[in-house]
Formats: structure tokens, sequence, C-alpha cells
């Protein structure tokens, strides 16, 4: 990887291929997101939480449930695409970062490397007559959800799981006779400490829109029979 700093007049004319696939990071079962990301991500994928080796706490979509399988990619190769409406922030920002600027501003950069950048059927960065392109202003809102996000995630998950709402879990998934699987170390919702919120935690909660969020990360559980239905036909094929 090579990540260099994006000049609308230096690269005024590079194109970037809006592409899925392994080599991009999509074959994935599990892709974190933002607890802002919660309420689009709700509508089509189930969220769920785990523990990381410091014992913080982060928020993902399933997608699949083998490593390295991601059930809401359609197509094959370099036509693959996501079959859903959401698409996590860490997969929308592409081959671009953001980096501090010589004075300390955020600054767009782009990997050289990447064989979307330069790529014959990309997109436009800039507009013709400057200015962001669509595709770069995309890219750009979800780089600064993820910085945004990266600065306030951890003491969102503390938050829920002081108030009692992370509880441990084990999926069990029965497909029949395709076999069965057994999803471990995931944390969920807690529906029942959900209901049962009162006084100074359910104010505060809701004060912090942190009740909400909750609340579509519950609802969410809901995609799992999508999923499942995804790995059955799969497996059927």
């Amino acid at each position: 990887m090579t990540f260099t700093t994006l000049d609308n007049v230096d690269d005024a004319d590079v194109h970037v291929a809006v592409r899925a696939g392994a080599a991009f990071g999509d074959h994935a079962n599990l892709l974190p997101i933002m607890p802002v990301e919660f309420e689009e991500a709700q509508r089509e994928l189930p969220i769920v939480f785990r523990r990381g080796a410091d014992g913080g706490i982060r928020g993902y979509v399933l997608l699949g449930l083998d490593r390295g399988e991601n059930l809401f990619l359609t197509g094959a190769d370099a036509d693959e695409r996501w079959a859903t409406r959401f698409v996590p922030a860490i997969q929308r920002r592409g081959p671009f970062a953001l980096a501090r600027g010589e004075e300390g501003e955020p600054v767009v950069q782009i990997d050289r490397d990447d064989p979307r950048v330069g790529a014959a059927d990309g997109v436009p960065l800039f507009r013709d007559h400057g200015g962001d392109a669509p595709y770069l202003e995309h890219v750009r809102a979800a780089l600064h959800l993820l910085a945004e996000g990266a600065q306030s995630e951890r003491a969102i998950h503390a938050d829920l799981e002081a108030a009692g709402l992370l509880r441990g879990v084990t999926l069990r998934i029965d497909l029949g006779d395709a076999g069965g699987y057994e999803l471990t170390d995931l944390l969920t919702i807690d529906q029942a400490a959900l209901a049962g919120l009162s006084g100074a935690t359910l104010e505060r909660l809701h004060g912090n829109g942190l009740l909400r969020a909750a609340t579509m990360a519950a609802a969410s559980l809901g995609n799992m029979e999508r999923l499942i239905e995804l790995k059955t036909l799969k497996e059927s094929a």
C-alpha cells in the first residue's frame, strides 16, 4: 500500500472503480460498524458485539456463518456487489484513508497501489470545473464517520454494558441436512434488560441517544432469518 495525499489538481483526472471482493476486505463474516450506523444497518443485517483482547467492545454486522463468508454479496469475481442498501462505512471508504495534514487538518489520502485506482471502469473523483464529484463526497462522509466514531464507540459500548444491556450468547443455527453452526464469543442486546430499564438509567440512556441505538441493535436480530435463508440457498446450490 502506498498512501499519498489526494490533490484536486494533480489528481484531477484520476478515476476509481467502485468494486467489492475478497481483495478489498468484503469477504468477511463480521465487519465492524459504528453506533451511528446502527439505524441503517438494522434494516437489513444482524448487529452483534464482540469483546477485544484489550477488553474493549466493538459493534459488528454479521454477514455469514463461516469465516471469510459474506452472504450479502452477489455476482462473482470483478462483478461482485453488495446486495444490501447499507454497506458498512469501513467498506464504503474504498481505497482511501483520513490523515492529518501539516497543520493538523484532516486530509484524504489515496492508496496508489490499489487496483481500483486508475481502473478503466472507474468514476471521477473531481468535477470538471473543480470540487468533489459525488463519489468522493460519498467517500469523505464515510471517512469522517469512521474518524468520529472511533473517538466515541468504546465509551458508548462500555455504557451499554454498564447499563446491563449486553449479554454473552452462543448462536446455535440448525440448517437441517446441511448441518449446523455455533457462533461463540458474541454479545447481543439483552431484550429483557432493555424492556426493564427504568429510573435514572433509562432517563440517561434516552437523553444521550443510547436507548435508541440499543433498540436498533436489538431489532436487527430479526435479520438472522434472512441470513439463514441465504446460507441454506448457498448450501443447496
